[in-house]
């Protein structure tokens, strides 16, 4: 009973909503609108009342399809999914700008940890320099001349690098370790760092520390040439009235010229200038003038020496001369042959190692002697190196 009340209520309202609702009765050629509850009107006018009920009823679509469009924006879950893009761009940024957020708050600990990321990957890029020179030395049955000046370099500094810092490595593997070794290797890095870990400053400094600690031993080489004075004089050695005027040269505070030493370079290639005929006071004196251990194979660390500089400067030559080095170039190749290079310019430094290259290119096995004892010859009286011992 109830079911069927309900369907003649339903008609009911049906029938009241049709017999409410207008409608247009269109007619064709006609300009006009006429709303009609008949049925009549022409054809003529209907066309225009046509065209006006699709615009009406693209506007209700244009204004329902706008609502629609603001209710799924502003939807809970439209909401929430912006909500959590904001949120995590927000902390992208953060998490990407972190760094700069921890050198505000920790400038001392980002600067050691900077020091550090860099250091150790400007060392592995220059371990796999080294493996490929390396490689490149072998395959040219250990040939130094198919490399360049600065692969040389680094195929005799390098070495000696990795074996400075591993116990720093390996320590700092250990847990909790690095929280202990980072920062002691930072308090001493000359002692405990290699180059790769300075700063440009740091890198001068260290420089000019080590050429003092070497051209201590200055003094000492000479005298020790001095000695050997005699034993020219007895065995009347036709070259004894050349050394002699050139160690006369630099005890009274001036140089031999690259011509007055080449005229002396058969000297160096027997007793007593030979490297085989020098004494063990005279020995280690000369490895310290050059930064060599004092331990045992002395002359052979100190043939090494001379090899690896005789092969640079002849690299050095081959790439078009001194003139052609850039000026940081020049200061190392300074401060490794014995001379302080701080506020040298540029052309005396380049005058200076145009002298060096020209003795060194000379060089051979039997007269690598000369090669060893040319800081003395060159350097003893120079003015930069006395500053920088006094």
């Amino acid at each position: 009973m109830s079911l069927t009340m309900l369907r003649t209520l339903c008609r009911h309202q049906q029938q009241l909503r049709r017999q409410q609702t207008p409608f247009f009765i269109v007619h064709r050629g006609s300009t006009g609108r006429f709303q009609s509850t008949t049925g009549s009107g022409g054809k003529k006018d209907d066309a225009g009342g046509e065209k006006d009920s699709k615009d009406d009823s693209s506007e209700k679509t244009q204004q329902l399809s706008t609502k629609e469009r603001l209710a799924i924006k502003y939807s809970r879950e439209n909401v929430k999914r912006n909500v959590q893009g904001y949120v995590f761009s927000r902390f992208f940024d953060y998490v990407k700008n972190y760094d700069k957020v921890l050198e505000k708050k920790f400038p001392s600990a980002m600067h050691v940890y900077r020091v550090f990321l860099v250091g150790v990957r400007d060392f592995f890029n220059d371990m796999k320099k080294l493996v490929k020179i390396t490689k490149i030395v072998y395959t040219h049955d250990n040939d130094l001349r198919c490399l360049t000046r600065k692969e040389i370099e680094l195929y005799y500094q390098m070495p000696r690098d990795m074996k400075k810092v591993a116990p720093v490595l390996l320590i700092s593997a250990l847990p909790f370790a690095n929280y202990v070794i980072f920062p002691l290797a930072y308090m001493y890095p000359r002692t405990l760092l290699t180059s790769h870990f300075w700063s440009i400053q740091q890198k001068v400094d260290f420089a000019q520390i080590d050429l003092r600690n070497r051209l201590v031993y200055n003094r000492r080489v000479f005298r020790c040439m001095q000695s050997k004075l005699d034993a020219l004089k007895q065995t009347d050695d036709p070259a004894h009235g050349k050394v002699s005027n050139i160690l006369g040269l630099l005890g009274s505070g001036l140089h031999p010229t690259s011509e007055e030493i080449l005229d002396v370079k058969e000297v160096f290639q027997r007793p007593p200038f030979h490297l085989n005929s020098l004494n063990s006071s005279h020995l280690k004196y000369l490895c310290r003038l050059h930064g060599i251990h004092t331990g045992l194979l002395r002359r052979f660390r100190l043939s090494e020496r001379a090899y690896i500089v005789h092969h640079m400067d002849m690299a050095i030559k081959r790439e078009g001369g001194v003139h052609n080095m850039p000026v940081e170039s020049l200061k190392h190749a300074c401060f490794l042959r014995g001379l302080n290079a701080t506020n040298l310019s540029a052309e005396s430094m380049i005058e200076w190692l145009q002298e060096w290259v020209r003795v060194s290119l000379v060089v051979d096995e039997d007269s690598i002697s000369m090669l060893l004892h040319l800081p003395i010859l060159l350097t003893y009286n120079h003015t930069n190196n006395w500053i920088l011992i006094h």
